[in-house]
């Protein structure tokens, strides 16, 4: 397990005297055990909130981000769109009570999960995927992967597949043995809300004003429910009238709830900065969209993402990496599922 340290480890148990700072023969010992975990990358197992690692699973599954990339390539490969669910899937996760796998469970007789909330029900999906992933996984290295970390690579494959920019995607986390309807129905943030909403939605998950905006950008790829956006197109004024004019024809006031319409209708399976450029145009799709550019303090991020892709990438990725570490659940605080859609 512990590769090329196995001669200092050799020479710890051998030794049947040693001054080390007044240690024990076992305190320096377990030291230096401790400083090979370190030195090596490999996570120190820690309480519920402890830091994650992009090592974490060098020894125990080293194969996992293969894996879990060949499953995602395949899954695109047949439908594009498969990327911004996944994506979504992992942010949904994230927003209730931290990253934590509980969006895959189904309803039991303990509990109601998250997939029939409001925010969920006959719009998130990727589970059949995350199942495929899970199956492989469990082949390689069984009990092993926890499903909130197969949501968080999947994420961040799907988001390269596109063009999107890479992360380092750290883990460690395991998964709920519990999910919450009531709790997703009120963090997941709603495409009706305004700027003020939005802000106060992240802040409590303590993300700040630019990983709003960074983190929206992903509304460059997938498609909306008429029904998320009907208010917007016939109601608000901070829309361009073309364009408003253009999607009521396919979204009445009335019926036709689930019309589908591409959130970019530029590039909408490309990772880019389109959305953004849409927004200047007052095009944003639904009002949470447009919202970010309305005559607040967001205005300035939107110009420069517009404006610049590159730093779009940049700030993408930090704010995918501090989503990813929202309430982790680590050590034994959480379990392993063997089925990412029930608990063991």
């Amino acid at each position: 397990m512990f590769g090329g340290n196995k001669e200092q480890l050799q020479k710890c148990q051998l030794k049947k005297k040693l001054t080390l700072v007044n240690l024990s023969m076992a305190e320096a010992c377990s030291l230096l055990l401790l400083l090979v975990f370190v030195l090596s990358g490999a996570p120190v197992e820690g309480r519920h909130g402890s830091k994650l690692s992009q090592n974490y699973y060098k020894y125990t599954c080293p194969e996992v981000f293969s894996i879990v990339q060949a499953e995602v390539e395949a899954a695109l490969n047949k439908e594009r769109r498969m990327g911004a669910s996944l994506l979504r899937l992992h942010f949904h996760d994230c927003f209730v009570n931290g990253c934590d796998g509980s969006i895959l469970l189904d309803d039991n007789a303990t509990f109601i999960g998250e997939k029939t909330a409001p925010p969920n029900v006959n719009s998130t999906r990727g589970f059949n995927v995350v199942d495929d992933i899970k199956a492989r996984l469990e082949d390689a290295c069984p009990g092993v992967v926890s499903c909130a970390d197969i949501l968080a690579i999947a994420a961040r494959d799907s988001t390269v597949i596109l063009g999107g920019p890479s992360w380092k995607v750290k883990l460690g986390r395991k998964d709920a043995t519990t999910a919450s309807n009531a709790a997703a129905t009120e963090f997941i943030p709603r495409p009706n809300l305004n700027i003020s909403a939005l802000v106060s939605s992240f802040d409590t998950q303590g993300l700040s004003l630019k990983d709003l905006v960074a983190l929206s950008g992903a509304h460059t790829i997938g498609l909306a429910k008429c029904e998320t956006f009907r208010a917007h197109i016939h109601n608000d004024s901070n829309i361009d009238p073309t364009f408003a004019k253009s999607l009521q024809r396919k979204c009445p006031r009335a019926g036709k709830d689930n019309i589908h319409q591409q959130l970019d209708l530029q590039t909408p399976t490309s990772f880019d900065n389109s959305y953004f450029k849409n927004l200047l145009k007052k095009k944003g799709l639904l009002r949470s969209d447009q919202e970010l550019f309305s005559g607040t303090s967001a205005d300035s991020l939107v110009k420069k993402y517009a404006a610049d892709s590159s730093e779009f990438f940049k700030h993408f990725s930090k704010s995918m990496i501090k989503l990813g570490n929202i309430k982790p659940i680590t050590g034994s605080s959480g379990k392993i599922r063997i089925n990412c859609r029930k608990v063991n």
